[in-house]
């Protein structure tokens, strides 16, 4: 079973809320950030090379020193406080008509050693060095991870319970999300709470922040080699996370866009395409995929139906079943030429909180030669493959709301 515990969370004062909180660190690069960031933003935190002009580079020694200063700052000038107590808090995020909860609490990076925090993703060293550093500098988690866990009844019921009361933080952000935030301090309820995932909740899923969780790991794994007298149930042995229950989750479509058809002409790509797929023309309005298995394709301002046929993949492998796999193997690979998602240059990724237009525009500029649109995976295929210890293919799932940073943070002492 899984290791949680509350925490005394750093945040800002309510009336500062909607000037301190920012987009994650990674959904912005540096020209956005400094374009977004107010005089309160975290993201003179997360993005300090902001604070130089002109910008400095994102790992060089004197943003990491700028990052420590600002955050030595916030808290002196009363923009981020702590807590006087440890607690959980609950996190609300509404899009359109659908709202997830999620408890904020601190997990255990044993968990993630021990494989009951499971991934589904790779992840890159580099990324992870990186996201080790600012946890190591600043010796807290600065910005959460996002998991999910199924569905318990009592947990889902304490929630509702604490939703129903008056938030302290609740704003919508520039992309019309609504943030709520409450907070749980009753010692009972804390005291259940901890109970509950330690008795009944036996895994938790990365859904969003893999190399995060792998950061968190590593310095808590550094810090205990620090320590000869460690025990386990240090703070620097604890990460933070917004943990959602299963059914509160919904993953977003995932696209592809191409940039050339790998030297075929468009007779030849569309023969080689009908060996494993059923075409069909359809029009210049959008085509929306219409299940598992079919996928959207804008070529020449026109959108085209395919389906994959009948024994082109294999509905008991969990990996090769997945639609993103299928068209690797038999569209990008075997027709495109393109091996390596991670690496190749020809090939880029659009989230579907962007909408199937976004495909076409691209390709109508003449950046891009077509476009490929995907139905999105479930919750529940997801936690098959992390169930399975299988990996997906990257660039696979797309959560969203992002995660809002700045409502919590996390001290490690």
């Amino acid at each position: 079973m899984v290791r949680v515990k509350p925490f005394a969370a750093i945040r800002p004062p309510k009336n500062l809320v909607t000037e301190v909180a920012a987009p994650p660190y990674d959904v912005l690069n540096s020209e956005e950030a400094l374009a977004m960031a107010g005089e309160k933003s975290l993201l003179h935190i997360t993005k300090p090379e902001i604070d130089f002009k002109p910008l400095a580079g994102e790992h060089e020694q004197r943003t990491y020193d700028k990052a420590v200063e600002n955050f030595k700052a916030w808290k002196e000038r009363g923009w981020l406080v702590q807590d006087e107590k440890e607690k959980y808090y609950v996190y609300a995020q509404t899009m359109g008509d659908r709202t997830q909860y999620g408890l904020v609490l601190c997990a255990h990076t044993d968990d993630y050693a021990n494989g009951i925090i499971k991934k589904h993703e790779l992840t890159r060293k580099d990324k992870e060095d990186d996201r080790m550093v600012h946890v190591r500098i600043q010796n807290a988690n600065i910005e959460p991870v996002f998991f999910a866990y199924k569905d318990n009844a009592e947990l889902n019921a304490i929630v509702a319970a604490a939703a129903s009361g008056e938030p302290e933080y609740k704003f919508v952000d520039e992309n019309n999300f609504t943030h709520t935030f409450w907070v749980i301090s009753d010692d009972a309820v804390i005291a259940r709470i901890t109970e509950i995932f330690t008795r009944d909740i036996d895994a938790f899923y990365v859904a969003d922040g893999h190399h995060r969780t792998a950061a968190a790991a590593r310095v808590g794994a550094e810090k205990k080699a620090q320590n000869p007298r460690h025990t386990g149930n240090e703070e620097y042995n604890y990460f933070m996370a917004v943990c959602f229950p299963q059914s509160h989750l919904a993953i977003i479509d995932y696209n592809r866009v191409v940039k050339d058809l790998n030297g075929l002409s468009a007779k030849e790509f569309f023969a080689a395409l009908e060996k494993d797929f059923v075409v069909e023309k359809k029009s210049s309005e959008i085509y929306h995929p219409s299940g598992l298995h079919n996928f959207s394709m804008y070529f020449e301002g026109v959108w085209y139906s395919l389906t994959a046929r009948p024994g082109r993949y294999d509905d008991n492998d969990p990996i090769g079943v997945l639609d993103v796999t299928i068209l690797s193997n038999l569209v990008l690979d075997k027709i495109l030429g393109i091996k390596d998602l991670r690496t190749s240059n020809r090939i880029d990724f659009v989230g579907g909180i962007r909408g199937l237009g976004e495909l076409s525009r691209r390709v109508d500029s003449g950046e891009m030669k077509v476009a490929f649109a995907l139905y999105p995976v479930s919750m529940e295929q997801l936690i098959n493959i992390a169930d399975t210890g299988n990996i997906m293919p990257p660039k696979t799932t797309w959560f969203e709301p992002k995660l809002r940073s700045g409502l919590a943070i996390h001290s490690l002492d």
